[in-house]
């Protein structure tokens, strides 16, 4: 490696970084201040408090790492262009025989690589702390109460609902579960259900404890359906289930449940192909899109980055924060068109495939016909 790829590695590294930690400084400001008294509740000390905070908001990191890597990517090499062409060091490096491209080409190569880091960061790292992402700063140990929405087991037509949820130890307070009438149709009321995930031969579901009604339904044989049990009673079970148990079982896990979008916004694309696959589950044209962008990602961020750098190169320009600027508006545009094509993706008016690549199908040519300016 030359020295001057060194001098530009450098240069783009230190802006990425001053770039990520201002922008994450000022949401982590704002947010704390907004969130002060919950954070205040949760923590029993000052030293608590730091950390408490400090523990949400690097989680948090690594949530904004994900949504602006690409942005972030762009913005370092327009500054480290900038920066060279400013003080003179492109006109010397050509004046040597040296192309623009092969002068910007380490640059480059650190924005593929950090668009590379963000889609690893998406695929391995974020869903590993999703129960940590998902919390609010009023309930950053998962013992505070949340509301729960209904959601419907599309397998068994059991609704799932309750009067709250608690992510420490995956309780329903209260659960109601509304029976389809294939299973009698009963409304069934407990004080709490746990979720206890597939294990051995026993299937996923719903542990509820303390059942009040329907009466006598402990007491009963398993209720059926397609003649494999979903309400699991003790007679049927009496080496794990109490007298005053029973077993739902339900291939909708609690996160799930309580997760909604934040759940699959924050999945691994093999959980949500997986999602996809679970007939407990029924996930529109908008989880479709998603799985189709995950693979396009790293390359419409890579796209950018070829699509900002000719605007620097071509026009010359030595005002870093007139390169910015421009750079503002190339974002502004390029999100424009991948926000639209995946709305229309996710209402069905185009098909899911199409709309995730279409961005993509729309700037390479636009990012080929610019780079005159690179090869010059």
């Amino acid at each position: 490696m030359k020295i001057i790829d060194r001098y530009l590695l450098r240069q783009f590294l230190w802006n990425f970084v001053v770039c990520f930690l201002s922008m994450t400084g000022l949401v982590v400001v704002f947010d704390a201040f907004t969130n002060l008294e919950a954070f205040l509740a949760t923590a029993g000390s000052p030293a608590d408090l730091l950390k408490l905070m400090g523990s949400h908001y690097g989680f948090q990191g690594l949530l904004f790492f994900d949504q602006s890597a690409g942005l972030l990517a762009l913005v370092a090499t327009m500054f480290t262009v900038s920066w060279i062409q400013r003080h003179n060091e492109m006109t010397a490096l050509m004046s040597a025989g040296i192309s623009r491209l092969r002068v910007v080409a380490p640059v480059i190569a650190a924005a593929i690589v950090i668009n590379l880091f963000a889609a690893a960061n998406r695929e391995l790292v974020v869903p590993r702390y999703r129960a940590e992402l998902t919390r609010k700063p009023n309930d950053l140990v998962g013992d505070v109460g949340q509301k729960l929405a209904p959601l419907p087991d599309y397998e068994t037509d059991i609704l799932l609902r309750g009067k709250a949820t608690y992510a420490a130890d995956q309780r329903i307070e209260q659960p109601e579960f509304l029976l389809p009438g294939s299973l009698g149709g009963h409304l069934l009321v407990a004080e709490n259900a746990f979720y206890l995930p597939p294990e051995a031969e026993r299937p996923g579901g719903y542990l509820l404890d303390e059942v009040k009604k329907p009466e006598g339904l402990v007491a009963e044989p398993s209720l059926r359906l397609e003649g494999r049990p979903v309400i699991v009673t003790p007679p049927d079970a009496p080496g794990w289930l109490k007298p005053n148990q029973c077993f739902v079982v339900s291939g909708v896990s609690f996160e799930q449940l309580t997760g909604g979008d934040s759940w699959q916004k924050l999945s691994s694309t093999a959980e949500l192909v997986a999602g996809l696959r679970n007939r407990s589950l029924d996930f529109g044209a908008g989880v479709r899109v998603t799985i189709h962008s995950r693979f396009v990602q790293p390359l419409l961020d890579t796209t950018l980055v070829f699509l900002g750098l000719p605007l620097v190169l071509r026009r010359e320009q030595r005002n870093v924060f007139v390169a910015i600027g421009m750079a503002a508006l190339l974002v502004a545009g390029f999100m424009l068109v991948v926000m639209a094509m995946r709305y229309l993706g996710t209402i069905s008016s185009i098909s899911p495939s199409l709309a995730a690549w279409a961005p993509l199908m729309i700037f390479v040519p636009l990012a080929v016909g610019m780079s005159d300016a690179m090869r010059q």
